[in-house]
């Protein structure tokens, strides 16, 4: 059947696509991807407590990826809201959050279980904070900034259950296809069945993450492809529909392993550059605080770029007596920079912030 953007796109072709996913273009790039992301997993073990590494990263991929639906906060509001227990939240600040929540949520979830509707289901009800379901009822159709209907999606639950269900034998079917090419394939289908009233987007971008760490491809979710799609979301957009509408799936699957490759370089060059902050810090610490340095407090200081007393409390670096005085001594060296928020004094870790939001 022709495809028509005003009706329910119920004949949606199944996976795997009846074309060359393989191209002479495709493999290249995907030898690119492959080594970048692995160069990526490598450095990633170098960070001594991986923790350092993840919520600052995460955060950044989840507000690039709320940003991608128009849901906008700033870098200052989300680091504060990590920091502070009881802060009043703006919605848009509480969606990204729970957009984190549910990255995590996936994490821990392929760990035990295959990747497949129930996890897309608990993925959006997390972002959305609220019970989530299949769509049942019709007249779901997509828009530009025109009102004009650019694709109207499969409509009827158990239609988007049966492509759903094939999308899963796709994803767990024996294969020689890469798995980059796989996860662009993957990518495109979640987001033409467009299973849920909302939040697709983000649960389809959640599921790029978790599908690379299921196949071993990386150890942390700190790859975020977001901010690629951001910088060239008029292409994303276009290559989504490209696909259903002329069945050009290589320069979609293009579109893919290029995003992982540079967005692997990128995030490369960050943790690398983290590592030698962190180590830079560790020596001004070590030389000028001798009577309080710990590798653990440094490392304390860098989990998030806001830091308060209760932080290293809870890490067991002392009372709160003493945890005040080992971040006022670190704001007098200039290692952080304190600013009163409310009525709490969060301290700043500058260069760790510079370098996550940059």
């Amino acid at each position: 059947m022709q495809f028509n953007r005003d009706k329910p796109y119920n004949d949606l072709p199944l996976l795997p696509p009846a074309t060359d996913l393989e191209s002479k273009a495709i493999l290249k790039l995907a030898i690119e991807a492959n080594r970048n992301l692995a160069e990526l997993k490598g450095v990633g073990a170098l960070i001594p407590n991986q923790s350092i590494l993840l919520r600052g990263i995460v955060i950044q991929e989840a507000k690039m990826s709320s940003e991608i639906e128009n849901i906008v906060t700033t870098n200052d509001s989300l680091y504060q809201a990590m920091s502070q227990d009881s802060l009043k939240l703006d919605p848009h600040t509480k969606e990204v959050l729970s957009y984190e929540s549910a990255l995590w949520h996936g994490v821990e979830y392929i760990k035990k279980k295959p990747i497949g509707t129930n996890l897309f289901v608990e993925l959006v009800e997390i972002i959305k904070s609220h019970k989530a379901s299949i769509r049942s009822t019709p007249g779901t159709a997509l828009k530009n900034s025109k009102g004009t209907v650019i694709y109207t999606p499969p409509a009827g639950e158990s239609v988007i259950r049966d492509l759903l269900g094939n999308l899963e034998q796709f994803l767990h079917a024996e294969s020689n296809l890469d798995p980059l090419i796989k996860m662009a394939v993957m990518h495109y289908q979640f987001e033409a069945i467009h299973p849920f009233s909302d939040g697709n987007g983000r649960t389809g971008r959640i599921m790029n993450i978790l599908y690379l760490m299921s196949e071993k491809l990386l150890d942390l979710p700190v790859l975020y492809l977001s901010r690629y799609i951001i910088k060239h979301k008029n292409r994303y957009y276009q290559g989504l529909r490209d696909v259903t509408e002329k069945q050009h799936w290589e320069q979609w699957v293009l579109f893919n392993l290029a995003a992982v490759s540079e967005t692997a370089k990128g995030t490369k060059e960050k943790v690398l550059a983290i590592k030698s902050l962190l180590e830079k810090t560790n020596s001004i610490v070590r030389t000028r605080l001798p009577k309080i340095y710990s590798k653990e407090l440094v490392e304390a200081v860098f989990q998030l770029p806001y830091c308060k007393i209760k932080f290293l409390v809870d890490a067991g670096l002392g009372i709160r007596d003493t945890a005040s005085l080992y971040l006022k001594e670190l704001e007098r060296i200039g290692v952080l920079k304190s600013e009163k928020v409310g009525r709490e004094i969060l301290y700043i870790n500058q260069p760790l912030f510079d370098l996550l939001v940059s």
